[in-house]
């Protein structure tokens, strides 16, 4: 089977057409498996890492945290330059640095120059999901976007699931650095792929916001590792100082952006009740999911004293309904209110996450799957239709402003799961993972208020999203 040739494409044109669209999702979601892959499969290796590189636990961890915090400062600077040269090129652009920055991992001597590659591979990381949602809007046609999503939700659950796995076993049979080597062949193949199958967009005649970027970076950057540094028990007023810079980095932001036409942080897009409804609900389920994601290996082998392999197993029920329940949540979204599916799902997460609060030290192996798959399954039903609703809401001029908010979304609302998981062990090492599912439950279940809430509004206002088109 041969590659369609790379056909021009009208600014008007609705979607790709078959089979160019058929090859363009397949290279978006080469793209975004390497980059939420990279994201699991370290965390595993940090062990091997610490021991071969002659470093300690704590420096280790600075090879996750470096490529969190790359992604996070610089997830809406990219967005923004993909509306002014392209989503296509800053896509391609961001996975080419990120196999460079692979083979920089492998080659790697030390854990300064292993971490100082992961900032490098976070920005490119950052580069492919920046516009991974604008790209799927402009691939598929408007009447197809929400199976389009669910499809996109489905490819990244998929990588976050198997990265464990993957890495387990590459760790098993070879040396860490085959984690990072893994990623050269898959990202050369989607570079070439990306340059004549991704879709064009209409390009916006203004120059990047350097400042804001600046600024941008400091508010979130400052922030998130402020908040690491106290939940890990670092110096207390460093991580305040850390944080408050960070908030004032972000007050000059705001101020700065608020009389901009395109703002970096997209204010205009906030201003529209149903997107900033979308993207508040999208960090609390977020937060809500990753505080789960980090209490249940501790529950699992700490309280039901299970194995490494044992807690993998039984945490896998999660993404496999994420998958099944994300691309039902897609096509229906298309149909019916993305408040009521919304609703529905995170009512359905917050009663799985209830229900893992209440295991026992003598819970059998069934009781913690079907816990799980209500989890998966209410947190795929959920996502889906948000995700939808925050790239259809926005006009599509600012299709990559809408795609940066909804990996930003995704970002922070992981980053503050971890932190609060963290305040909670640190707080109560017996009882504070129980804790956390509570926790967790209370905001999934408040992000079902806020999601129902859409109705209302999508109610008063029945012909926006069809006007943002």
């Amino acid at each position: 089977m041969t590659a369609p040739p790379p056909a021009a494409r009208s600014p008007a044109q609705d979607g790709l057409p078959v089979p160019r669209r058929y090859w363009a999702i397949v290279s978006i979601g080469l793209g975004i498996t390497l980059a939420v892959l990279d994201g699991a499969i370290a965390n595993v290796a940090l062990p091997s890492i610490a021991h071969d590189l002659q470093a300690s636990e704590a420096a280790s961890i600075w090879v996750v945290n470096a490529y969190q915090i790359a992604i996070v400062v610089s997830l809406l600077p990219l967005a923004s330059l993909g509306e002014i040269v392209g989503y296509r090129r800053v896509s391609q652009a961001g996975l080419a640095v990120f196999t460079v920055a692979s083979i920089g991992c492998v080659m790697a001597d030390s854990i300064a120059s292993l971490s100082l590659a992961r900032v490098i591979q976070g920005f490119g990381a950052a580069g492919i999901m920046s516009v991974n949602g604008a790209l799927v809007r402009f691939t598929y046609p408007q009447r197809m976007l929400g199976r389009a999503v669910g499809i996109n939700a489905v490819i990244v659950s998929l990588a976050a699931a198997a990265g464990p796995t993957i890495a387990g076993a590459i760790l098993s049979v070879g040396h860490w650095r085959w984690l990072f080597a893994l990623n050269i062949p898959i990202g050369l193949l989607a570079v070439s792929m990306a340059g004549f199958t991704l879709p064009h967009n209409p390009l916006q005649k203004r120059r990047l916001n350097w400042t804001g970027a600046a600024l941008n970076a400091a508010a979130f950057g400052l922030v998130i590792t402020g908040m690491q540094a106290l939940a890990h028990g670092e110096a207390s007023a460093l991580g305040f100082g850390l944080v408050g810079a960070g908030l004032a980095a972000g007050v000059l932001l705001v101020r700065r952006e608020r009389t901009r036409a395109a703002p970096l942080i997209p204010l205009d897009l906030l201003a529209r009740p149903m997107f900033a409804l979308s993207v508040a609900t999208s960090v609390i389920s977020f937060t809500a999911q990753m505080m789960a994601f980090v209490a249940l290996p501790f529950f699992l082998q700490g309280s039901l004293g299970l194995s490494a392999v044992e807690t993998g197993l039984l945490m896998t029920p999660w993404p496999l309904a994420t998958m099944v329940a994300a691309p039902l949540a897609g096509w229906l979204s298309d149909r019916y209110s993305a408040g009521v599916l919304g609703a529905i799902g995170l009512s359905l997460f917050a009663c799985g996450l209830m229900a893992l609060s209440f295991l026992e030290a003598d819970s059998s192996s069934f009781d913690v799957i079907w816990r799980m798959a209500v989890c998966g399954a209410g947190f795929g039903f959920f996502q889906s239709p948000n995700n939808r609703a925050m790239l259809s809401e926005a006009p599509r001029e600012r299709a990559g402003a809408a795609g940066g908010s909804l990996g930003t979304a995704r970002v922070l609302g992981q980053s503050m799961g971890a932190v609060v998981v963290a305040f909670l062990l640190a707080a109560a090492p017996q009882t504070g993972v129980r804790h956390g599912f509570q926790i967790a439950a209370v905001a999934a279940l408040f992000g079902a208020v806020m999601s129902g809430s859409r109705i209302r509004r999508q109610a008063a206002e029945p012909d926006k999203e069809v006007e943002a088109v």
